[in-house]
């Protein structure tokens, strides 16, 4: 068993912990920042988002949602995407890749 307590999330992207099968990363975003766009893609990854603090927009496949704390975004391998912030503190995000992908 691992903990991580990924609420102290303060760098752009970080590995928090993984094994051979999944990955688990944590993301903070500052307002108008984003990451991802076209060239964005996990071919065999599926990476499961969670936000645990700020709100913003995520493109996937160029189909645009709002996200916030709380919601739980599935990007499916091979699917093009990009987060936004579209808050006005930071966007924090539990990521979990599954196979692993960084």
């Amino acid at each position: 068993m691992k903990t991580v307590h990924a609420g102290n999330a303060k760098g752009f992207f970080d590995v928090v912990g993984g094994t051979p099968r999944s990955q688990a990363a944590t993301m903070a975003l500052r307002p108008g920042q984003s990451t991802g766009g076209d060239d964005n893609v996990h071919e065999n990854a599926d990476q499961w988002l969670y936000v645990i603090a700020g709100r913003g927009e995520a493109t996937v496949e160029r189909r645009t949602v709002s996200i916030e704390t709380g919601h739980l975004l599935l990007i499916e391998a091979g699917e093009h995407h990009e987060i936004r912030n579209t808050g006005g503190e930071l966007l924090v995000t539990v990521n979990v890749y599954a196979p692993p992908e960084y």
